[in-house]
């Protein structure tokens, strides 16, 4: 018994010696990750617009052009064309049943445009638009055949409720401070964005790669955010997934060396 604990002894002492004498360094590391889509055909890259829809009071097309191209800008080896955005509706619509409109003043007025788009359901007469060879490839023959960026956007105003844990600070009767978990009934209102981001090759006309993405934010029913800002914190979660698909991107992290 006295030899076993002796030997014990000894090895937690040649433990804490060790541990004593170890350094720890941090090591900077960068992790690449391969792009989903090979684009290495291409070189340049024509963000043509989107068919948008969900609220007024932010043009998904517009801004998702806009931030897109800058993000490309100075994110991608792609050249960025700048040109306006294609007219999607207009030739979605174009030798098709107009879909039912919403943007009618009074009955028996013609539609002023084109129909207001307020959910996905809305969408859908328009998603051909992105399988016609023909036209996407005369558009890549205008632009000197780049890789085409395109798809659906939908950003919509969304209101929600129920049970919300949340921490609460609670103090004993000695003054001590503790955060416990309470969960309440809440009214909360926000934005969802749900976008598509469809790939062409300008070449061909063929679609290359398409993805989904669904974000959502929620705030307290009496807090006002403008669309707008919401529109863009939403965006900045989706904007590294999008770039990955085209470019390879670095995951920064770091490592721990003992010495």
């Amino acid at each position: 018994m006295t030899a076993r604990l002796a030997r014990t002894t000894s090895s937690l002492a040649a433990v804490v010696l060790t541990a004593a004498c170890t350094s720890y360094f941090e090591i900077p590391i960068e992790t690449p990750i391969r792009p989903k889509l090979d684009v290495s055909a291409f070189q340049r890259v024509f963000v043509a617009g989107f068919v948008a829809g969900g609220t007024e009071d932010v043009d998904g097309n517009l801004e998702t052009t806009r931030l897109l191209r800058s993000q490309l800008r100075t994110k991608s080896e792609l050249r960025v064309i700048d040109a306006d955005a294609l007219p999607l509706m207009e030739v979605a619509l174009d030798g098709h049943e107009t879909p039912a409109a919403t943007n009618v003043d009074k009955p028996g007025d013609k539609p002023s445009g084109p129909p207001t788009i307020k959910d996905d359901a809305d969408l859908e007469p328009y998603e051909h638009v992105f399988a016609n060879v023909e036209y996407w490839k005369r558009i890549g023959e205008e632009y000197q055949q780049p890789l085409i960026v395109t798809g659906t956007v939908m950003f919509a105003p969304q209101a929600r409720s129920g049970i919300v844990q949340r921490d609460q600070e609670v103090y004993d009767s000695f003054g001590r401070r503790r955060v416990v978990p309470v969960r309440t009934y809440m009214e909360r209102k926000g934005f969802v964005l749900k976008p598509k981001f469809i790939f062409i090759d300008g070449r061909t006309g063929t679609v290359l790669h398409s993805e989904n993405y669904r974000e959502e934010i929620l705030y307290n029913a009496n807090q006002t955010s403008p669309a707008l800002s919401s529109y863009f914190e939403l965006m900045d979660r989706l904007i590294p997934s999008f770039l990955s698909t085209l470019s390879s991107q670095r995951i920064k992290g770091t490592r721990i060396l003992l010495q």
